[in-house]
């Protein structure tokens, strides 16, 4: 993937663009909230700027993008079956547990619903896969599966539709064709699978309740569901903390989860997947509750598991996915996409690392951008985890560095227009939707496209580290 920025594009007319698009972000609610204003994260429509954008779209070969969505069902279906295998999760991750506290803290609420033989009859997952385009071997390449909070359906969306605005606009000037960005409906399709889970969960008088961190800067993404909801199907959706669930919830005696007065039929977590998510006590006693409930959750405390990173390492191994998958057809296409991942039990890895740190990334089991390590710290760290001993590399995994070819591109962040080489992340939606036997959604569901000047290890919009983007297909 590389940055579409024509070589005739000169900065004047690059800034009279950038400046265009800036007018369209706030006229359609292309907006985060801004750092300088602290109030920004707590009170909707204070202090709003237009989210970071890449200002115009990246390169990606058709074929490329056509494997990346035939991929999404697959993982939609390997994440459930994954999740119903408890034995296989709590294996998998049980070094893990004893070196990472937060881990070991799902780890036992997932413990409690296997003993107690929850049942989760309507099972909702809405999920993110995220690629890299490797230029050494010409293959895309998996950089994670995310199960929890998956971001920017709301503003991934509206970036498609820019572009395609600019490109009408400037066509000629660009040497571009608006049809070329793919249509991207992330937004509705996340929303529509939430309204079919409230549907089949059947009680009028139900919310949907996302749980969201008490400071958010990125709400208007999340909004955007909420509008959608409330505007095609009358669903009522109320914004909790996990601190304000444990306040004002409870669960009846039939299951019921009832949160300020609200029966809640879907939980849906835009916040929880992040130890900073659980300052105390409350948090984790209102993660418990919920997913005692009857109420579906998206994710449930198994899906969640699916994706960390051990379970992404463990399903590299030889023969492991044709344990939760039979088509051999679908286990090579998944195969493909996986970049080299090791467990730190293996020394001769270990010493490869040390000895070309530059080849790998280390990666701890987090999620939200800002955690990875890299290059002389990745080697430092590895020197230090087996100097310490113990189970402390559990608390890892390793992964093959991708290398993707940068290009020039023109990001565009507080109305300022900064041209650089930079790189790019393709994100696929997936949403799935099971009640009992019966499959009721399972779909590719829009994309996510984040750009970042080549000179950065990390990716995350919300983070600081990228920029929002979209597609361009190309022919080769």
């Amino acid at each position: 993937m590389s940055a579409a920025v024509p070589p005739a594009m000169d900065p004047a007319a690059a800034g009279e663009m950038a400046r265009e698009a800036a007018a369209w972000c706030a006229l359609h609610g292309l907006v985060v909230g801004d750092r300088a204003d602290q109030r920004s994260a707590t009170v909707p429509g204070v202090g709003l700027v237009h989210a970071p954008f890449s200002l115009l779209p990246a390169h990606l070969p058709e074929p490329f993008w056509r494997q990346a969505c035939e991929l999404a069902p697959i993982f939609n279906e390997l994440v459930d079956r994954v999740s119903m295998d408890g034995n296989f999760l709590q294996d998998a991750l049980s070094k893990t547990r004893q070196v990472d506290d937060f881990t070991s803290r799902l780890l036992e609420i997932h413990r409690k619903m296997v003993e107690i033989n929850k049942e989760e009859n309507i099972r909702l997952g809405l999920h993110r896969s995220d690629y890299m385009l490797d230029s050494e071997t010409s293959s895309l390449l998996q950089i994670e599966l995310n199960t929890i909070s998956a971001s920017f359906p709301g503003l991934g969306s509206l970036v498609s539709d820019l572009h395609r605005t600019l490109i009408k606009q400037h066509g000629t000037l660009l040497g571009l064709e608006h049809k070329r960005v793919p249509a991207n409906a992330a937004n509705t399709q996340f929303a529509e699978a939430l309204a079919q889970t409230w549907a089949e969960f059947n009680i009028d008088s139900a919310v949907i309740m996302m749980i969201v961190q008490p400071e958010e800067r990125n709400m208007y993404d999340q909004y955007w569901l909420s509008k959608h909801l409330q505007d095609s199907h009358g669903i009522t959706t109320i914004r909790k903390t996990l601190s304000q669930v444990e306040a004002e919830g409870q669960i009846l005696p039939d299951g019921t989860l009832l949160v300020g007065g609200h029966k809640v039929a879907v939980v849906y977590y835009r916040a929880g997947y992040t130890p900073n998510d659980y300052p105390s006590e409350a948090e984790w006693s209102a993660r418990l509750m919920m997913e005692q409930s009857s109420a579906v959750k998206c994710p449930s405390i198994s899906y969640h598991l699916v994706g960390t990173k051990k379970i992404q390492q463990e399903l590299a191994k030889p023969n492991v996915l044709e344990r939760f998958l039979e088509s051999k057809e679908e286990i090579d296409k998944v195969r493909k996409c996986f970049a080299g991942l090791w467990s730190l039990d293996d020394e001769e890895i270990i010493k490869t690392a040390v000895e070309k740190p530059e080849l790998f990334v280390l990666k701890p089991q987090r999620e939200g951008g800002g955690n990875n390590i890299y290059g002389l710290d990745l080697r430092e760290t590895l020197v230090r985890l087996q100097k310490e001993g113990g189970d402390a590399l559990a608390a890892y995994i390793l992964m093959q560095r991708i290398f993707p070819k940068a290009s020039l591109a023109y990001l565009v962040r507080g109305g300022v227009c900064h041209e650089g080489l930079a790189i790019s992340e393709l994100g696929i939606y997936g949403a799935y939707l099971r009640n009992k036997d019966k499959v009721v959604i399972n779909e590719q569901s829009g994309y996510l496209m984040r750009t970042k000047v080549s000179s950065s290890d990390e990716g995350g919009v919300a983070a600081g580290f990228a920029v929002l983007d979209s597609l361009y297909l190309t022919g080769k």
